[in-house]
């Protein structure tokens, strides 16, 4: 993605806020970025004219946030001007690298931040800076888009009720998201359900047990908890399509920043992304499995065209990330599910 496009776009979408009507995320940058990353460059500034009546102006500051007072206004949304701010200044004075991982950590906890848009958003941002640094340099537009999306994140932090200590035992991811427990109340928004992680039974066993062979290297137990989550998609995404899209896109995006992270931070960062992805799954599945209607083999090349052509960002986002799935696996049940959550989400 060396074309310029996505810079183009980043400048475009600059002064635009990382949310509307208080909650809602914008999610232009990270459709853009999977739409041009998938050969979709000549057509982005027309998706975002459509998506145009979805932005909100970039808010403004209220006070100066300092390197070392930063830990009161986390997770402050009437600051988010001022994070946005901060990650600006943070970035022109330090290299890209070394502010994320710095923050990484501080972040993490917080991982449920905007319904996951937070780390999602980062990992967007990150992908293309690495992109671009493979033909030179990181571009000042992906590095500013990644300080929107640290500046969202910190905005927007919210911890999920902890995990408990274990140890527990280890499943395949598709077992362990199987037996992860429904929160009781289903009818309202993200962070009410989440709330109700603190009294939910068996809640720390499932977001303590983290999945897979604990001998395998972390990159591929990650990748094994997003494939689980895109493919558990098809039996139950009409729970909420939506907002089930979150449980695969959330690891994946953590998936997206490993390569930058020092090891240290490996095992800190799936353990969070399990407990993304289960917190979605606890909050949205619904208490029945269903059959996915069988619709033929979906060929690769046209699934992004079939995301483009519908214009969902949740649709494009999650179409993305079952790509990214199929690439390391060749299943091609992953594309089928991803063609189903198209349609599902697209059909409201």
């Amino acid at each position: 993605m060396t074309n310029g496009v996505l810079d183009e776009v980043y400048q475009r979408l600059q002064q635009t806020g990382p949310e509307r009507d208080g909650w809602l995320s914008n999610h232009a940058p990270m459709a853009a970025e999977a739409l041009v990353r998938h050969g979709h460059g000549d057509r982005v500034h027309a998706w975002i004219d459509g998506y145009a009546d979805r932005l909100s102006e970039r808010p403004r500051g209220i006070q100066r946030i300092s390197a070392g007072q930063w830990r009161e206004p986390l997770g402050d949304p009437v600051r988010t001007g001022d994070w946005l701010t901060f990650f600006d200044r943070q970035l022109t004075e330090r290299p890209w690298r070394e502010v994320l991982i710095e923050w990484w950590p501080r972040l993490l906890p917080g991982v449920a931040a905007g319904a996951t848009h937070g780390v999602i958003r980062v990992g967007h941002a990150v992908r293309a800076l690495l992109d671009s640094e493979q033909d030179g340099e990181a571009t000042p537009a992906r590095v500013a888009e990644l300080g929107a999306g640290l500046g969202y994140w910190a905005a927007r932090w919210q911890p999920l009720a902890p995990a408990g200590k274990g140890p527990y035992r280890s499943t395949d991811p598709r077992s362990a998201l199987d037996a992860v427990p429904r929160v009781p109340h289903q009818r309202s928004g993200i962070r009410t359900r989440l709330a109700q992680l603190a009294d939910l039974p068996g809640w720390p066993e499932s977001a303590g047990a983290v999945p897979g062979d604990g001998g395998s290297g972390v990159p591929d137990r990650l990748a094994a908890i997003v494939e689980a989550a895109v493919l558990r998609y098809g039996t139950h995404g009409h729970g909420n399509p939506v907002m089930l899209v979150h449980a695969a896109t959330a690891p994946s995006a953590i998936a997206r920043v490993l390569p930058v992270l020092p090891p240290a931070l490996w095992e800190p960062s799936v353990q969070a992304a399990w407990a993304a992805t289960a917190a979605v799954t606890s909050a949205y599945s619904p208490a029945d499995a269903r059959a996915m209607p069988d619709r033929g083999a979906t060929d690769p090349a046209e699934l992004m065209a079939r995301g483009l052509h519908d214009q969902d960002s949740h649709g494009i986002k999650f179409i993305d990330t079952a790509l990214d799935v199929h690439r390391r696996t060749g299943e091609q049940a992953v594309l089928d599910v991803a063609t189903y959550a198209n349609e599902l989400i697209t059909r409201g």
